[in-house]
């Protein structure tokens, strides 16, 4: 069964012979199969169910002209022969080949120069190895960084530009160093900051200009700390907190001498 009701086409528009192929002796043993298995087909999918058939072929394959053929070969090839892909002008072949290296290899890439590359390299690194990617240009990639590096080594994220950037290492960053976010510019990161802050410590946020952080505030403060939200602006945070100051036990009274 084929893919697609079409002639066969290479990646220069050409189509494809069969006659001329140097594997058209696979034929015979469905080693591969004209619009479905060909590596000189133009479509990645059928590029990739031929070296699936041959993989011992795709050594032979990653320096082929076409990017989707080293890309895909890049997947079966003998892992000694990778290394040289890591400087190809493709970044589909250079992360192929880094993903099936050792991390020594993959270290070279947390400055590629292509955002995809390093984002997914990001996502293979941890602890101090990512430590150079924290100042990375794309917030994106800055942003897995802040959910896998250890939550001691957030510090210069602290004050990203990006506020899901900021977001992230406040729900990571060590309970100590919170105090440092509560007057964040944007009210989801500092909302995050209330969440994880101690009842006794979420006064600095009482007067919170977000009625979201206010009444997470009022949910969790020490009662005591309640009257001031109890006349909140804000019906649903005025209601949690005079809810709660009317539950509040009272002391029990002194008997008498």
């Amino acid at each position: 069964m084929t893919d697609d009701i079409e002639e066969a086409r290479d990646w220069l528009g050409n189509k494809v012979d069969c006659g001329t192929c140097t594997h058209l002796g696979l034929r015979a043993t469905g080693g591969c199969c004209l619009l479905q298995a060909c590596v000189n087909d133009r479509y990645a999918r059928r590029i990739d169910r031929f070296f699936n058939w041959n993989p011992a072929l795709a050594d032979a394959y990653i320096t082929h002209p076409h990017f989707e053929v080293r890309a895909i070969a890049a997947k079966h090839a003998n892992l000694f022969l990778l290394p040289m892909l890591l400087n190809d002008a493709e970044e589909t072949v250079r992360w192929n080949a880094a993903r099936r290296l050792p991390k020594r290899f993959v270290l070279r890439l947390r400055s590629d120069p292509h955002r995809e590359v390093r984002m997914r390299v990001a996502t293979l690194l941890e602890g101090e190895e990512l430590a150079p990617m924290l100042s990375d240009e794309d917030y994106y990639v800055r942003l897995v960084v802040a959910s896998r590096i250890a939550p001691a080594l957030l510090g210069p994220l602290m004050n990203d530009d990006e506020p899901e950037v900021r977001r992230v290492v406040a729900l990571r960053i060590p309970y100590d160093w919170l105090l440092g976010m509560v007057n964040d510019r944007v009210s989801s990161v500092r909302l995050e900051i209330a969440r994880r802050l101690s009842p006794d410590s979420l006064r600095v946020l009482r007067r919170d200009p977000d009625w979201r952080v206010r009444y997470e505030v009022a949910s969790r403060i020490t009662t005591d700390e309640l009257a001031e939200l109890a006349e909140d602006e804000d019906s649903m945070v005025q209601e949690v907190a005079r809810a709660r100051v009317a539950i509040r036990p009272k002391r029990p009274r002194e008997s008498g001498t």
